[in-house]
């Protein structure tokens, strides 16, 4: 199976969200699933589509804020691996259910930590911090934004990654790695984000082991994928209408 892979380095905020968004829009029309590595020119912190703003205000002293277009909790960047998996409307992930997609990709993560000879597992239940912000998904179909699983921050200590869902990527009985999910008729979008723990090997190093074990494991063909001019200029659209607007932002 022929796959995109982007590597686009570092975006601001509003750029990573609108790129990820355009992606999705763009899945059926590319044909193939895309994976896109990306990181931060400023430290940030994105949140759930259906939080609250005032809630994530108060819960953590990151800024800026920005609203993701996946569901899940806040998620705290700077020198965290970023990653996002968007892929086509019928294609094999689309059709699995939210919990299945969500362990899928946290085994593909898993392996490639083993790959670099770092042991991980993924958690079997949820574990909640005390008092977590959560997201709602009352004004939307369930099958649009997808909770399963959110990033999640405690309330009290502002503390991210405090508690795990079932799948998250465990190190040491500490989460390191999560994601989030938008599924509808356009395709599957995954943001996911990686805390490295001390000691972990390099970005660089664990991207190409992504690349590695998904040849090796899932018979994954690698294509080096460069945007568009249509996808460019869609990213820049949402850049502007969306997500460089605090109404937007600010809009629950």
């Amino acid at each position: 199976m022929n796959w995109l892979l982007l590597n686009s380095g570092k975006g601001d905020p509003a750029f990573n969200m609108a790129l990820d968004e355009a992606l999705l829009e763009a899945t059926a029309r590319l044909g193939q699933p895309v994976l896109r590595f990306y990181g931060w020119t400023e430290p940030a912190a994105t949140f759930g589509y259906f939080q609250k703003y005032a809630d994530v205000e108060r819960a953590t002293p990151l800024r800026p804020l920005i609203r993701r277009p996946t569901g899940g909790g806040i998620v705290p960047h700077d020198a965290d691996w970023t990653y996002s998996l968007a892929f086509p409307p019928g294609h094999e992930w689309h059709s699995l259910k939210a919990e299945a997609s969500y362990r899928r990709v946290h085994e593909w993560i898993q392996s490639a930590f083993a790959r670099l000879k770092m042991e991980t597992t993924l958690a079997l239940s949820s574990k909640k911090p005390p008092a977590t912000i959560r997201s709602s998904r009352r004004e939307e179909a369930p099958s649009q934004f997808e909770k399963i699983p959110s990033l999640l921050t405690s309330a009290a200590t502002g503390q991210c990654f405090a508690g795990c869902e079932k799948s998250d990527v465990l190190w040491h009985g500490k989460k390191i790695a999560g994601a989030a999910q938008r599924r509808n008729q356009l395709g599957l979008l995954i943001q996911g984000s990686v805390q490295p723990p001390p000691g972990a090997p390099s970005r660089a190093d664990w991207q190409e082991a992504m690349g590695a074990t998904g040849r090796q494991e899932r018979k994954m063909e690698w294509l080096d994928f460069a945007p568009d001019e249509r996808v460019c200029r869609r990213t820049a659209e949402l850049v502007q209408l969306k997500y460089s607007r605090m109404d937007y932002i600010r809009k629950r």
